[in-house]
């Protein structure tokens, strides 16, 4: 035997393309990671001015555009707006003095605080003046740099897609029958609630990383776990055992980056800036910031994506499910009738 026949004997053709299919997947990891932190920069902060027109024009007209600043009446209203996250902080000039004070909201992000709060010192300095920070909403004591809610968005999400993914390795990835394709989608039902519950018992009652929304996290986290699974399940029926690694393109090589953890979006490169919002994992991250510091305000766009993803992912699995048995028996009528 050659040592051509015997590397085809030892190495099918399928399992060179699945190799190579993971070779992708493993660059893609890395350029997507690397892409989106390499160097993170300011872009259109939501700012909140209480001062006259003229500054916020000439805030506006900064070069790269780092802030997209308007004007408030009030520091009581910027600082409303921050809490109703219609901005990201808030910027008030002082018309007696030289020092001013800027708003910032860590428990958002503390990368975006300190972005902020370098574009602003800039300017203040080459006006001679300086300013003063006040966090209005800063992170709990246990957790650290607010990325507790990004952690637990990850462990929801991977719980789902492993458990979608253990399902389809016992049975294979594609159902028999549709029944038992309702079953797998039922199963995960608990398994969400249970995954769900599991994580705020967690974070809230064992280490008090995030205290005092227990249900709110209990729950977001089911619907993160069960959309995880939805859409595993989804694309293994459409694309077999492939369907796994275009999850982990889904959820872990575009959602994590993109997700708001360590960088905001703001801070993003277009792309990652771009897709965040719509994945699952930023608007993940999004819902339990916003929850836990921000008494749910905002919290309606972000938990719409998540459930958007859990019903197309619902939808496509039973009926690309449906639609692959009915061809099968259409195909096995044919070959009998001839």
């Amino acid at each position: 035997m050659s040592t051509e026949e015997r590397l085809r004997d030892a190495i099918s053709p399928r399992t060179v393309l699945l190799v190579f299919g993971v070779l992708l997947l493993q660059l893609g990891f890395i350029l997507s990671y690397v892409g989106a932190f390499h160097s993170p920069s300011p872009h259109g902060i939501k700012l909140a001015v209480v001062g006259p027109q003229a500054t916020v024009e000439q805030l506006n007209e900064i070069s790269g555009s780092p802030v997209k600043a308007s004007v408030a009446a009030s520091e009581d209203e910027a600082r409303q707006r921050i809490m109703d996250r219609d901005a990201a902080a808030g910027f008030v000039l002082d018309p007696s003095g030289t020092k001013d004070t800027v708003l910032v909201a860590s428990a958002g992000g503390p990368a975006l605080a300190t972005a902020v709060q370098e574009v602003l010192t800039k300017v203040d300095a080459t006006q001679g003046r300086t300013v003063d920070v006040v966090d209005i909403a800063a992170p709990q004591v246990g957790d650290g740099r607010a990325l507790t809610g990004f952690y637990a968005v990850i462990g929801w999400l991977v719980g789902g897609y492993l458990a979608a993914a253990a399902l389809g390795i016992a049975k294979g990835s594609r159902p028999a029958t549709l029944r038992r394709t309702v079953v797998r989608l039922g199963a995960m039902v608990p398994y969400a609630i249970v995954s769900g519950l599991g994580g705020a018992l967690i974070l809230d009652q064992w280490l008090g990383a995030l205290d005092g929304k227990f249900l709110q996290l209990w729950w977001v986290g089911a619907l993160l776990t069960f959309t995880a699974a939805t859409v595993t399940m989804a694309l293994q029926v459409l694309f077999g055992v492939i369907g796994v690694g275009v999850t982990v393109l889904i959820f872990v090589i575009l959602g994590n980056p993109s997700a708001g953890g360590a960088y905001q979006s703001e801070l993003l490169p277009g792309f990652w800036r771009a897709i965040g919002g719509a994945l699952p994992n930023g608007a993940g991250v999004e819902a339990l910031r916003n929850f836990t510091y921000f008494d749910g305000h905002a919290t309606l766009r972000p938990l719409l994506v998540i459930a958007i993803w859990a019903v197309a992912g619902l939808a496509i699995t039973l009926i690309a499910s449906a639609l692959r048995l009915h061809y099968r028996l259409d195909d096995h009528v044919f070959k009998n009738e001839t």
